[in-house]
């Protein structure tokens, strides 16, 4: 609190001191700048206008609208309509084309282009990324690897209904866990793992038994991944014999999933998208590069 007893007249300025002194530096009672001031006031004056212009006062089940009646969700309304009335045309052809036929129509095909990429940027990339180029643990969909099979009619397929869900129709497979459930030893999946690193041309370890890592092979996963280690898209068992690793490569790697398996899930986008937005989706994906 000032002491009035300290006020005194600054001979310097000219101005009164308001009694406050610290260390010796006495406190000016100056006024505030007269710019500062109607700054001030004209932002107190404006923010009762927008008070009065905009929906601003919160009532018990709603809030005042303003004299102008505008608000952000109506305008986001109002843009996403006037999006839709827009794409209508396009859209409605689009759902009335065979997307064998899509190519054939050079403004169609522009259009599915675009829409299909929204959609999967909006959709796909948080975990395929955003060029589709995938991450561990998610496939790359611009190579020429697919678990379930790169046709237009799989990639429908496997977008609409995805893979190990509730959905009925969804892709389902399941690898045992080797060595969770007690069916492995630990020796026999660091024997396995290398022989099946060893298909693929990766290097192994020296003195790596490889012939009882057939032998294991034989008798444990040639009857999903077949004979030759190729794999079986109908049941979406990978291919052993190319460099394309979903886990990784690496010897831990390898090792984790025949121990504890790695059986993940996609969301049946059927769900979620209408039709038209699927056809749109599959075109895309299926022309990213890799589809068969």
């Amino acid at each position: 609190m000032a002491d009035p007893s300290n006020e005194k007249l600054d001979t310097v300025t000219g101005f009164k001191t308001t009694g406050h002194e610290w260390d010796g530096i006495a406190e000016l009672n100056q006024p505030l700048p007269r710019w500062w001031l109607w700054i001030f006031y004209a932002c107190i004056l404006f923010s009762v206008g927008y008070w009065i212009v905009y929906p601003a006062w919160p009532l018990v089940f709603s809030a005042t609208n303003g004299v102008i009646g505008w608000n952000s969700r109506t305008a986001v309304d109002e843009a996403i309509a006037q999006l839709q009335a827009d794409r209508g045309p396009m859209v409605d052809k689009l759902s009335k084309t065979e997307i064998a036929a899509i190519k054939d129509d050079p403004e169609l095909l522009d259009f599915t282009r675009a829409y299909g990429s929204i959609a999967f940027k909006e959709n796909c990339a948080p975990c395929h990324g955003a060029g589709g180029g995938g991450a561990k643990g998610y496939p790359n969909l611009i190579d020429d690897d697919w678990l379930w099979g790169g046709s237009i009619d799989n990639i429908a397929h496997t977008i609409a209904y995805g893979v190990r869900n509730a959905n009925s129709d969804s892709r389902y497979s399941e690898m045992p866990a080797f060595g969770r459930d007690g069916i492995l030893t630990g020796a026999q999946i660091r024997d396995v793992t290398q022989y099946v690193r060893s298909l693929s041309g990766l290097p192994v370890p020296h003195g790596s038994d490889l012939e009882a890592g057939a032998k294991i092979f034989a008798d444990n996963c040639a009857s999903c991944h077949g004979d030759d280690a190729r794999g079986d898209q109908e049941i979406g068992a990978p291919n052993l014999t190319d460099a394309i690793w979903l886990y990784g490569s690496a010897t831990p790697d390898v090792v984790a999933t025949i121990t504890n398996a790695r059986n993940s899930s996609m969301p049946a986008w059927s769900e979620r998208l209408d039709p038209t937005t699927l056809k749109a989706l599959t075109f895309y994906v299926h022309n990213l590069g890799g589809g068969e």
